[in-house]
């Protein structure tokens, strides 16, 4: 009769399958607080800057401009807290949390093409707002609890303003672009380590 293995052995083999069972199923940890507040104070910037240009056309480009920003805003400094928690960009978490923020956002920048061909600019902050919201909504199963709250509050925004006056979805870009990003940013940089 073979001798068992000795008990230490069991442990570490289920330590082992418990430790790659939570990785499989963890959750990407880099959303940043304090970039989420500086991208929020750029769109309060960009939402002034955008309600005193004289056209449209004008407002739609601030806008992109911003969101260009942002983007590399919110980049840097992922990549940042990435770095110092030793969170790899390349792992399952970060692969299913960007394939599920960047869906709606790949379809908001084409239904930007569409409104814009269309002359449709005053259907804009409607769509960037829900489509921005959808995205931390369905990437917030991979990452962080407060994300998908987050995206509830873009798509909420989103929804008064398919319903106000091109003046007033400015302002709701601003509230949620601006207001939206500081609130959770702060809320993310107190409670998730910047």
């Amino acid at each position: 009769m073979p001798e068992p293995a000795p008990i230490h052995e069991h442990a570490i083999s289920n330590l082992r399958y418990i430790r790659e069972a939570m990785e499989r199923a963890g959750s990407f940890t880099s959303i940043t607080g304090w970039g989420g507040v500086m991208v929020g104070l750029t769109a309060v910037v960009a939402t002034v800057i955008a309600h005193r240009v004289p056209t449209e056309h004008a407002w739609m480009w601030v806008w992109l401009i911003e969101a260009a920003i942002a983007g590399t805003i919110a980049g840097v400094t992922m990549a940042i807290k990435a770095r110092r928690a030793n969170v790899s960009f390349t792992g399952a978490p970060a692969r299913r949390f960007f394939v599920s923020y960047f869906a709606p956002v790949i379809a908001g920048a084409a239904l930007t093409i569409v409104l814009w061909r269309i002359g449709a600019y005053s259907a804009l902050p409607a769509a960037w707002l829900l489509l921005y919201g959808a995205s931390f909504v369905s990437s917030g199963a991979y990452s962080i609890r407060v994300v998908p709250f987050m995206g509830v509050s873009f798509m909420l925004l989103g929804l008064v303003a398919c319903f106000v006056p091109f003046t007033i979805g400015n302002v709701l870009m601003g509230v949620g672009f601006g207001g939206v990003h500081i609130i959770f940013g702060l809320l993310i940089a107190r409670n998730y380590g910047g």
